[in-house]
């Protein structure tokens, strides 16, 4: 599969799921998880809120690198490694439209005291869709 039917594919199916689970490091290179609503772009880049007092947002300004695991329903998934940072300005404005599309609920946080809004950018993802025979796993590696 050329890579861009393979980014297609992934967007596709991260586009019908509401929920991730996102694995942040510890100060003291332990692991964190945490389960959250996400968004993303074309690019495939997901983004989020959290509250900044958070063990995951603490983590991220502490160590950026994150893994997410998207999907499990259904025998498939998708394992996803990427940067994370917290958006200002005009780009937090355009993300907040993407994930309040995805995410209408949501919109209630964005103006509580505290939240913090994040995208993470690719560096590497798996796709795995057990279903068929044989399976269909592919991976994409980004170039930041």
């Amino acid at each position: 599969m050329d890579e861009h039917s393979a980014k297609k594919k992934i967007l596709e199916f991260i586009n019908t799921q509401q929920l991730a689970v996102i694995s942040t490091v510890s100060p003291e290179d332990g692991p964190q998880g945490a389960v959250i609503e996400f968004g993303q772009t074309d690019a495939l880049e997901i983004i989020f809120d959290t509250f900044g007092k958070s063990r995951k947002y603490k983590n991220i300004l502490n160590n950026p690198h994150v893994a997410v695991t998207i999907g499990w329903d259904k025998n498939i998934t998708v394992q996803y490694e990427g940067v994370a940072y917290e958006l200002v300005g005009e780009e937090l404005e355009r993300a907040k439209q993407i994930y309040f599309k995805k995410n209408p609920k949501a919109q209630k946080w964005e103006n509580v005291s505290g939240i913090v809004f994040l995208k993470v950018n690719p560096t590497w993802i798996r796709y795995s869709d057990l279903n068929v025979d044989p399976w269909e796993v592919f991976e994409v590696t980004f170039h930041q």
